[in-house]
């Protein structure tokens, strides 16, 4: 009778929202229209919401303050929200455990009991007495300061660990000594998109920018500058090594193992870079350059004395890993130790060993490599998805990693470097039953001729009638890959019937430099026409449909839905577009935003860049009189990588030209940034709004799951 009774409210509920629709009840909070226009190459454009730029402004603050109370009280009317969420709770509820990693007398590793906002690190000391080493849930009341990062020094004794608030990019760092667990010194401060590397216990290498004019959440920071921080000193003195002579827009120093070589890298964009180095064995030594431009990508994995072993896709797209003397490394003196193959490289090293984590259509194959560059063995994997880790220390002959796919919850297995095996180390214990679900990878073909891998996984048995409700994920950019991997909101998804279907788009980096060319600057519609392909294919072969589709993705995968609703508006029901850069035209002059040229371009560098821009440019692209797919935007307020006021002016932009009943709502967290550092309380409600939105307006039911 309960249930009945339940079935009857939801439908009748479902219907008085349906009616509720068609008098197209919403009401969205003005937005006033300004009268600012700019003009490229003797093309005026209009930018109304230019003052939802400014982020330190009242105007702005009470617009997200009425945005947000349309938002919430659309979402508290859904009838299966709490369902979702009681049940999200639920199954994210169990033991996480990391893998283990020692340091000095000490095996630290995290520990979450299921529910905590953060993770905490746990340590034992050679007798296996385990205490709490560092707690972030402790670090603020409401769970929005979280660790951003942590390293000791090379013998153990001192560590520095980052602190992020609210979401931001940048970092406080806190020094402690590590056996003690005493803070030793005064907080550094101003640091971003930095580690840390210590030379010796001596002190450590750190990047920041120089502190912003006006709002330092938007404002522009392009000038990457490496420090030294010596213990016992004030930050004012630290001394600055790198990166005074000219402008770079990210720049990193880190410190071999063996404690000889300073290695630095320097880039203006998120692909290509210089490479530097200096040997911290004598003193006063010049930084000597091995890469002196950024038209590839180059790292130093290790050295083995004055040898060195550097990752580079010079001349080689798919990467490979050569060797070189320090007194002569440049490129024409490499040699190779890993040649490139067909399928990408991504190596690590641990154990004494060189492993080349190799991705084959998406997934993982590995294979063990000695110093001479002898194979050894290719690693029997538990199955076929994602296999990461294989690091640590040259000495430690049992290393780990982890393995996942989108049906099997992720474990961490320990691996004999000497003898090849692996067992199980930390299996999960999660209320799901992988046996009852399949992925299966298909290859589609996009609107050029070219193939497209797609993952597409769903309960077993599935009619293929049209009507499954179904997340169409991606990315696209970036030399981003997108391997398969366990979530539980996207277990939730899949247990109330819905189809998760994650393509392998152009500028990704699943196929190299060359896949991840053909989806930049010029190249982009190729991206957003890979993603169109990837549902039409899922509504041919009736997994979906228009009524059922839904598209997702965030910050660059933001602008892969904002462009893909744009263009195609009939082709979906619904459009989760998160953190997305979404204004095309101005992304560059804000934060970082410059240094994301090598994958867009920007409107400045010619007539044609600046057309094919605004040609797809989300914000610039809304038309009046046509019906967009229900819409939720979502951001943070407090996001300084891709500031908020994209999403706000494309929110206005909707809202304003939106035609028939299709909600557009726009959900603003409050002291939270890019996603990074994100509490589980607020990952979780975030989930439970999308996907509670999401099968809203599909008019699909769900019940809470029978015990």
């Amino acid at each position: 009778m309960k249930k009945t009774f339940l079935i009857m409210a939801v439908t009748s509920t479902l219907a008085t929202f349906a009616q509720d629709q068609k008098s197209n009840t919403i009401k969205y909070p003005q937005t006033n229209k300004g009268t600012t226009v700019d003009v490229y190459f003797d093309s005026k454009v209009s930018d109304p919401y230019r003052w939802l730029e400014d982020d330190k402004s009242a105007e702005t603050g009470a617009w997200v303050k009425a945005q947000n109370k349309v938002t919430y009280d659309y979402l508290a009317q859904i009838p299966f929200r709490d369902v979702l969420k009681a049940r999200m709770e639920k199954l994210w509820n169990y033991e996480k455990i990391g893998a283990p990693f020692k340091e000095g007398e000490f095996t630290y590793y995290y520990k979450n009991n299921g529910l905590q906002n953060q993770s905490v690190l746990y340590r034992k000391d050679a007798q296996g007495n385990e205490t709490i080493f560092l707690d972030p849930n402790t670090f603020s009341k409401d769970g929005t300061t979280s660790l951003g990062g942590l390293d000791f020094s090379k013998d153990g004794s001192k560590v520095a660990y980052a602190i992020s608030e609210g979401g931001s990019d940048w970092r406080k760092v806190i020094i402690m000594d590590a056996v003690s667990q005493k803070i030793v010194e005064d907080t550094i401060v101003d640091v971003k998109f930095s580690g840390v590397s210590w030379k010796g216990n001596e002190g450590f290498y750190y990047s920041s920018y120089d502190k912003p004019k006006g709002s330092e959440l938007s404002a522009k920071t392009d000038q990457h500058k490496l420090y030294f921080h010596k213990l016992g000193t004030a930050q004012k003195t630290d001394k600055l090594i790198f990166g005074a002579d000219k402008k770079r827009r990210y720049v990193g120093g880190n410190v071999t193992d063996d404690n000889r070589y300073l290695v630095i890298t320097a880039a203006n964009s998120t692909y290509g870079n210089e490479l530097y180095i200096k040997d911290l064995s004598k003193a006063n030594s010049p930084i000597v350059t091995l890469v002196d431009n950024f038209n590839s990508a180059n790292s130093v994995i290790e050295n083995e004395g004055s040898k060195l072993f550097i990752v580079t896709d010079l001349d080689a797209p798919n990467r490979r890993i050569v060797t070189a003397e320090v007194n002569n490394a440049k490129p024409q003196s490499w040699k190779n130790f890993i040649a490139e193959t067909e399928n990408v490289l991504s190596p690590s090293t641990g154990g004494g060993y060189f492993f080349a984590n190799y991705m084959q259509d998406a997934v993982s194959v590995v294979k063990q490599y000695d110093y001479s560059g002898k194979m050894i063995r290719e690693i029997e994997l538990p199955g076929i998805g994602t296999a990461a880790g294989f690091g640590g220390k040259k000495k430690e002959k049992t290393l780990y990693y982890s393995f996942a796919n989108y049906i099997t919850p992720g474990s961490t297995f320990s691996f004999e470097t000497e003898t090849g095996t692996s067992a199980v180390y930390q299996k999960p214990k999660v209320d799901f039953d992988s046996e009852q679900y399949e992925s299966k990878q298909v290859f589609y073909t996009s609107k050029d001729g070219t193939k497209i891998p797609m993952i597409i996984t769903h309960k077993k048995g599935l009619t293929l009638d049209g009507t499954n409700p179904t997340m169409l994920y991606g990315y696209g950019g970036f030399n981003i890959s997108l391997t398969p991997s366990f979530s539980i909101a996207n277990a939730v998804w899949m247990e109330n019937g819905g189809v998760y279907a994650v393509p392998n788009l152009r500028g990704g980096g699943e196929y190299g430099k060359k896949w991840h060319d053909a989806g930049t600057k010029m190249q982009k519609q190729n991206v957003f026409d890979d993603f169109i392909a990837a549902a039409e294919y899922l509504i041919a072969e009736k997994y979906t449909s228009p009524n059922y589709l839904a598209i997702r993705g965030g910050s660059n995968g933001g602008l892969l839905v904002g462009a893909t609703m744009t263009q195609r508006p009939e082709l979906m029901k619904v459009a989760l577009p998160a953190v997305g850069v979404l204004d095309m035209l101005r992304y560059h002059t804000f934060t970082a935003g410059a240094g994301w040229g090598y994958d867009y371009g920007t409107a400045q560098d010619s007539k044609e860049m600046f057309d094919y821009l605004k040609g797809y440019s989300p914000v610039h692209n809304i038309q009046k009189g046509i019906q967009y797919p229900a819409t939720m935007i979502t951001t943070g307020d407090h996001d300084d990588r891709v500031v908020p006021a994209h999403s706000f002016k494309f929110a206005a932009e909707l809202q304003e030209k939106q035609t028939g009943a299709n909600p557009v709502l726009i959900r603003i967290d409050i002291n939270a940034g890019h996603g990074a550092g994100k509490s589980v309380a607020a990952t979780i409600q975030e989930n439970v709004d999308i996907q509670a939105f999401t099968f809203y307006n599909m008019r699909v039911v769900i019940l809470p799951k029978l015990e």
